[in-house]
Parts: C-alpha cells; structure tokens; sequence
C-alpha cells in the first residue's frame, strides 16, 4: 500500500471493513477484531492510528511487539486459526502498521472463550440470536434454512392429495403404492426428521405453509407512481401458499401489472408482453429458491411505473459476487428447494437462470446489499405511450365518465 492510498482510506473514516488503533496490547480484544472480520466480509486493522484518522505512528519496538502479538492472537485465540497479512506503510507522521483479515470460509469464528463475533458498522459485537448463528453456519455449509424442522407440524399437515400428484408426475404410481409409512417416505425426501417436516417439506407440501411460517410469504405491491412513498397504489397482495402456488400468484401478478405491447397485431390481439415472461419466470424462482430463510421477513415484489424491484432476504452466499453470478456461477443455499424445484417450477439450477434472463431482457440491475442483508433486482419498464400513472388517471375518468 502506497502513503496516498492510506491517506486516502484515512480520510473517510472508520467503517465495516477499516478499523483504526493507536496501539493494541491485549491479545483477546485483538482476536475478537479478528474473529468479526472472519465472520463478515473481512477488513483492515490500521494500528498506530487515532480515531479521527489522524496517524501517531509506531517505532520500529512497537511493529516487531505488535507482529507477534497479531500472530499469536490469530493462531491462539481465534478458532479456527487465521493468518492475517501485516504491512508497515510509511506515513509522513510515523508508520502504521496494516493488518488484511480475509472473510473467513470455516465459518463460524469464535475467541478462545467461545464467543462469537461479528460486526456492527465500525465496531464490533457478540453474536446474540440463533438465526444469526445459524446464517454463520449455514455460509460455511454446515446447515441449511430448508432443513430446519417445523415445530408443530408432522406428516399430518401434508396435503396427500397433492402429494399423490406429485408422485405420479414424478414417478407414475401414488404414495400409496410406494409400501412404506407416509413419514419414512417424506424422511427419505428429505422432507422430514424425526417427526417433524422441515422448512422445505412444510413450503413444498404442507396444507398451508404461511400459518407455521407467516414470513415466508411474498408481498406484492403495484404502485402508480416511481415511489415506495406513494400512497397511491394499483394492487396489493400478500401471496401464500404452497412454494408452487406461489410462484404462480407472483408470476400472475407481475403479468397483471406490467402491459402487453400491441405492436402491430390487431385491436382484439393479446399483444406481447412488455418484458419477457422468461424473465419474470426465472427472476421470481430465483427469490423463492435461494432466499434465505433464517432470516424473518417476506419477499417483497414492488411494481413501479418505470421498473419492477424483487427483494429477497439475504444477501449473497458466502463469498459469491454479482459479477459471479453473472458468469454463471452458482452457491445453493437451500439444497432441498434446489433438487424440488427442478419438478415443480420452471427452474434448471446450475446457475443458469440470471444467465437465461439477461440474455432475454438486458435490462436488469443486481444489488448486493450486505448491509442491509438482502439482494435486490431491478428490471428497467421499457417506455410505453402512457406511463401506468397516466393509465390508472385515464381508467379513473371513464369511470367517472361511465356514472354520470
């Protein structure tokens, strides 16, 4: 790192990822920075600087001091061991010591107390809730949200007569006929353990999935205007069901709310839709597929007059990046969902939907959002004659027109 680069990352200040301090003498609040880092995104440690970005500086006995006590706080108090990178950046008011933490593939990490850390804006803070445990563990593979079992629900709560459909589009003979009890069949599913369903079972088969899981659900709003301000809205919805029926309602309506082009097909033509129902398709599998689960919100699908916003809880998987996903690249986080999907949604897997979208309609935007862990499309409304406000005015008149 050149001294303009540090200056430059000095003068914005402390954030996620840039932690400043003057000296570090205790090994434990060291690795505790460590373990945090490990657990978001990873950052930097800038040592020998104040608050406020201004640098002290460290002689040459505080760098070979602080050297070792970087090694022995991330191989001895931080598990699983780390190897942070240290480089000493010249400043013209004294040296600073940078300290490079990597996010972490094993996660959790943890102290040498057992605790978890993970951080908040600048600082850093215990890891307190479950969910947030488990988000950890499930981006180090450990486990999935679609395993997680139901309480309170059993074999009892599934819908056999959907089931029955299922198996004999999947396999040609009823559950009936598969000579095993209803709960072996759904353990060997992988919808079931140890009497109860899991998340996946319950949002796959169950009679009605939202009154055990009332935010996993989609909320779908069409609005007049370009402002999740507005008041004014077309439509509003809150779509449950079963994970097929509810593709089918959000598919249904997005249609309903977006236009059909006529072109130049006739006045009583259907016309074509404004944004390829392929898109739609995979955009909307995609939310419902690889949301995360642990988190306890609703998928949020938004209709402006100008775009159309799909926002998923969580953010991507461990290390995956937009411009990854792009190439094709794909990291399942609900396995169970994934290997269903494939029989009840117009879904592929292997990272190819995004890739099927783009190609069909370029204008889609990705946004990451780690911070506010969640990952959001957005899909540009190409321009019509009328916008949807000047559309939903018109309708307004000839009603009024129509009573008088």
């Amino acid at each position: 790192m050149e001294a303009t680069e540090l200056i430059e990352i000095l003068s914005r200040g402390e954030d996620s990822q840039h932690q400043f301090k003057v000296d570090i003498t205790n090994a434990d609040s060291l690795a505790g920075e460590i373990a945090a880092f490990c657990n978001g995104s990873g950052g930097r440690i800038f040592i020998g600087v104040q608050d406020d970005g201004s640098v002290r500086g460290l002689s040459g006995a505080d760098i070979a001091r602080l050297n070792q006590l970087i090694s022995n706080a991330s191989s001895q108090n931080v598990r699983p061991a780390v190897n942070p990178v240290t480089e000493n950046v010249p400043h013209p008011a004294g040296t600073v010591l940078v300290v490079s933490v990597t996010a972490g593939v094993s996660k959790p990490y943890l102290d040498k107390n057992g605790v978890i850390w993970v951080k908040c804006g600048a600082d850093k803070r215990r890891a307190t809730s479950r969910e947030e445990v488990q988000r950890l563990f499930q981006q180090a593979g450990l486990v999935h949200a679609d395993s997680t079992p139901v309480a309170g629900l059993d074999a009892g709560d599934v819908d056999r007569d959907y089931l029955d459909d299922f198996f004999r589009q999947q396999f040609g003979v009823p559950v009936a006929e598969q000579q095993q009890p209803l709960p072996q069949l759904l353990s060997n599913l992988n919808l079931m353990a140890q009497g109860q369903l899991n998340i996946a079972g319950t949002l796959l088969f169950c009679r009605a999935p939202q009154f055990a899981l009332p935010t996993c659900i989609v909320k779908a709003v069409a609005f007049v205007g370009n402002d999740i301000e507005d008041e004014r809205y077309i439509d509003s919805r809150d779509i449950s069901g079963r994970l097929a029926d509810v593709f089918q309602q959000t598919l249904g309506f997005v249609s309903a709310n977006t236009r059909a082009v006529q072109g130049d097909g006739g006045i009583n033509t259907t016309g074509t839709p404004e944004v390829p129902r392929i898109v739609w398709e995979e955009l909307i599998a995609n939310a419902l597929i690889h949301r995360d689960y642990f988190i306890s919100a609703a998928i949020r699908v938004m209709v402006f007059a100008n775009r159309v916003e799909i926002v998923s809880p969580g953010h991507l998987p461990n290390n995956l990046t937009i411009a990854n996903i792009k190439a094709g690249n794909s990291n399942i986080r609900n396995p169970i969902l994934a290997s269903f999907a494939a029989k009840l949604l117009p879904y592929r897997g292997l990272g190819s939907g995004l890739l099927r979208a783009f190609r069909a309609y370029p204008s889609i935007e990705l946004t990451d959002d780690r911070t506010g862990n969640l990952f959001r499309v957005r899909v540009a409304r190409p321009d019509a004659r009328a916008t949807m406000e000047e559309t939903y005015i018109m309708d307004i008149d000839y009603s009024q027109e129509s009573n008088t």
